[in-house]
């Protein structure tokens, strides 16, 4: 299996407060990797250093496809293969959904409109909101939004798909349609990696699991592994916090 992504030694500091200490992680193409633990325990900072949304050590070292994530003429190769989509879906308010997920591909890639208009539609059709496209993001549920943006990261043919907790900010009767939607992506072959509260989601989706808790990976596994035997005591007092919730 051909790794796509090499996190090695990754270190992330917000002044005197360390995030992360020394994460290793390697993910192989097509694989669907589900990140999980408290708050507060590095989950989303993790893959948003992978596209360099967050800076992290000089002495951290992060490749995408091979390429390595730093500031400069790298980065734009990088974001153009990792397509992100954020909890609070970060669409633009000014254009209507199919020009959001047009827009990319016509900047970064120089698809032609008509090509791009095309493309949009069909991904709107793939996420099961064809009727949208004309309207605008504040007359969309918060369902609607986030399958926009799932389709927008998609617009981009990225290598890597990065979820930072996409239900989090949803109506609990709207978790399921974007889950829903994501359930079929981890079919297609694409790379994704999705920090998630969905223990549901992750025991059912991911190839691997991985535990968090202060800034450390704790375990890894894959969801029979991690869910109905953990070896770790940390693991276990999480999961019975959460699945006894």
């Amino acid at each position: 299996m051909k790794t796509i992504v090499s996190i090695q030694n990754l270190d992330k500091s917000y002044g005197h407060f360390q995030v992360l200490h020394g994460i290793d992680l390697s993910i192989a193409e097509g694989e669907v990797v589900c990140v999980i633990g408290p708050s507060g325990s590095g989950k989303s900072t993790l893959i948003r250093c992978i596209n360099h949304l967050e800076s992290f050590s000089d002495e951290s070292r992060i490749e995408v496809d091979g390429i390595r994530v730093v500031r400069g003429k790298n980065l734009a190769q990088v974001r153009a293969e990792v397509g992100m989509v954020f909890q609070s879906f970060n669409l633009f308010p000014h254009l209507t959904v199919l020009k959001n997920i047009m827009i990319a591909p016509m900047r970064v890639r120089g698809t032609p409109p008509g090509e791009a208009a095309r493309k949009a539609r069909e991904l709107l059709a793939r996420v099961g909101i064809t009727e949208q496209a004309d309207k605008y993001p504040e007359q969309l549920s918060g369902g609607q939004q986030q399958r926009v943006a799932i389709a927008r990261a998609l617009a981009m043919e990225p290598r890597v798909l990065l979820f930072d907790e996409p239900t989090s900010a949803l109506d609990p009767e709207m978790v399921g349609e974007v889950l829903d939607v994501m359930r079929k992506l981890a079919g297609t072959g694409v790379t994704m990696i999705v920090v998630t509260h969905e223990m549901g989601f992750a025991r059912q989706v991911a190839d691997r699991v991985i535990f968090m808790d202060s800034g450390r990976i704790v375990e890894a596994g894959t969801p029979a592994e991690i869910f109905d035997n953990p070896r770790e005591e940390r693991t276990k007092s999480f999961l019975r916090a959460v699945l006894n919730h």
